[in-house]
């Protein structure tokens, strides 16, 4: 996508700042930097940065318990040396400062010349620190042997664990320690279905066709380590990304010291920017089922943008394997003075520490887990189940004849229905019903819908519709269902009929359709399915013993289904469209062609 929401792509940056400061009045915007208004003095401090383009990575977690300050460059471009001197001079660095940054060229050197100068600059020169944080397992060894690993996703992780540690206050050493061992100890893998946009260029020709994903995306637009074609399931995406992340065997890209058993770790599923909600939730199930069938505990985990691309569709996962056992300072790092020995209920602990950066998604402080209660399943429709009440006039094959046509017919109409409800709806119209069609069938398969009482047919559709269908258009068709199969009782009691003839069938839908009346304030003509219905259920009631009327009652709906390509909508969603570009388009309602598809299916049955 090429459109953005800006006043000018060269402020971009610094307008968005201001905002997260007006949002955040625990902080202040200082230059490019956004850092608390009153940093303590008698804390360690962490200090960020990078180029724009990855919100809410990195000034959204400036907060009590995260960073103290970030600093911002342009999109996708390092923030320079002198704005992180500025930085750091407006700390207080009566206990030291860590600088965090990902592994990119430009701000690993633009980071390291500011810590450089300050050292040359202060006796202290100790006091500021910096560590640059690597976690993208698709980079192989052999091709990141000078450069490293990208850093992404797991750089957030840092300034959680270490963030919260420094709160604590904690020494500059053990602070550096957590930092170091949660950056060594982190995985991260991405895809993209799409490169992002970065404001203010050209809009180019697509990367990706449109059958086609990218595995290893960087989060600069970087070209990934191999395009996909079809674009695999969330399933078999988490699989390949988990799998990689846990290998051991994988001389390029087995990272993390994984054993065989009794693995501990924390999780993150990240949106690189552009991927809707529900699709996240489907990889969080994924990789929580993946982890769980290989036996392993995931101590924590968290979903949300952290580390973004601006508006990238894809996501990442990370994973921070707890150590088993408690890893000490380096013995090596003779001027660290740290005692701290970094143990998995310590990492858990920082991670569940409380902060107040906006950015850091409420976590549940447990181990998740995943509760899905099964659905008692429905016995099969046998006689003893559903004693016959009304039976199915002449032939119970005829009927089941009809209803299996009907569900073929609506199914085959999907795309025409949702090219119509595109138009003037929100475009779900053809696969709600195609769901509920194809829910219907199922149950006829599983014989859950009686052939011998139309009345316990309705019901058992009736529930399968509510289940399968949903929204408006399932609401109604299940009110209109389970008020048919009570129609059909009534007025097989009233005549003193044990056949559903056609006086009963008229009588039943002329109640199932006032019981519907009910519940929509759609009457016709109003551009919905209500339109046909009404058309045929009326036409039919008019003269029930007559054979012809239903003939006529199915012509009828189909010229009230047809009529609507006329209507303004007075109802439904096609409501609040622009109802000239409605005209224009010269298209049925969705819901109403659905209904005249079905009355169509049972039409060429009973006509043969």
């Amino acid at each position: 996508m090429g459109k953005h929401i800006l006043n000018d792509p060269k402020t971009a940056i610094s307008d968005s700042l201001k905002g997260l400061a007006f949002l955040n009045p625990t902080t202040e915007l200082y230059d490019s930097t956004l850092l608390l208004r009153s940093p303590a003095k008698d804390r360690v401090h962490l200090l960020c940065g990078g180029g724009g383009g990855h919100e809410p990575a990195h000034a959204a977690f400036v907060g009590d318990g995260m960073l103290s300050a970030a600093v911002s460059g342009q999109v996708f471009a390092s923030p320079n040396a002198g704005q992180v001197e500025k930085a750091l001079a407006r700390l207080s660095l009566a206990k030291g400062t860590l600088i965090v940054v990902k592994n990119y060229t430009g701000d690993v050197l633009q980071f390291g010349l500011a810590k450089e100068r300050y050292s040359a600059t202060h006796l202290d020169s100790d006091s500021v620190r910096m560590i640059v944080v690597g976690d993208d397992v698709s980079v192989p060894r052999s091709q990141g042997a000078l450069t490293g690993r990208r850093g992404l996703t797991g750089t957030v992780l840092v300034y959680k664990l270490a963030g919260a540690l420094a709160a604590q206050g904690a020494s500059l050493d053990d602070v550096e320690h957590v930092a170091r061992v949660v950056s060594e100890r982190c995985g991260t893998i991405g895809m993209g279905l799409e490169h992002c946009h970065v404001p203010g260029t050209e809009k180019g020709e697509a990367y990706l066709k449109d059958d086609e994903a990218e595995i290893g995306m960087g989060i600069h637009n970087e070209p990934g380590i191999r395009k996909v074609s079809p674009i695999p399931s969330a399933a078999k995406l988490v699989d390949e990304f988990l799998t990689t992340l846990t290998s051991t065997s994988d001389e390029e890209r087995s990272y993390l010291p994984f054993e065989k058993d009794g693995n501990e770790v924390i999780l993150v599923v990240n949106n690189l920017g552009g991927l809707p909600e529900l699709e996240l939730g489907v990889v969080v199930k994924e990789a929580a089922e993946w982890l769980a069938n290989k036996h392993i505990k995931v101590k924590r985990a968290v979903a949300g943008s952290f580390m973004t691309s601006l508006n990238l569709p894809g996501f990442s996962l990370t994973l921070l394997l707890l150590p088993r056992e408690g890893i000490p300072s380096p013995a090596s790092a003779s001027s660290s003075t740290s005692s701290l020995s970094v143990t998995s209920d310590l990492l858990v602990d920082l991670f569940d520490a409380p902060t107040d950066a906006p950015a850091w998604k409420w976590t549940f402080k447990g181990e998740p887990n995943m509760k899905v209660e099964k659905a008692d399943e429905r016995k099969a429709a046998k006689k003893e189940d559903f004693p016959p009440r009304v039976r199915a006039a002449t032939d119970s094959k005829l009927f089941m004849s009809a209803l299996s046509e009907a569900l073929k017919s609506v199914i085959h109409a999907e795309p025409e229905i949702t090219r119509y409800d595109t138009i003037a709806g929100d475009g779900d119209a053809g696969l709600t019903l195609k769901a509920g069609a194809e829910g219907i069938q199922d149950a006829i398969g599983a014989n859950r819908v009686s052939d011998t009482d139309v009345v316990a047919a309705m019901v058992a559709i009736s529930a399968v519709v509510e289940k399968d269908m949903g929204g408006t258009s399932g609401g109604l068709y299940a009110i209109l269902l389970s008020a048919l199969s009570k129609g059909l009782l009534e007025a097989a009691r009233d005549q003193d009929a044990k056949e559903a003839t056609q006086e009963v069938w008229a009588r039943g839908l002329e109640l199932a359709l006032n019981t519907l009346y009910q519940y929509t304030r759609a009457r016709p003509p109003s551009r919905t399915l209500v339109d046909p219905l009404s058309s045929f259920i009326l036409t039919l009631s008019s003269a029930p013993s007559d054979p012809k009327t239903l003939s006529q009652a199915f012509k009828a709906a189909k010229e009230a289904a047809e009529a609507t390509r006329d209507l303004d909508a007075k109802a439904g969603r096609a409501a609040y469209v622009d109802q000239e570009k409605i005209r224009e388009a010269a298209v049925p309602d969705a819901g109403a062609w659905g209904v005249w598809k079905l009355l169509e299916g049972v039409q060429k049955v009973l006509s043969q």
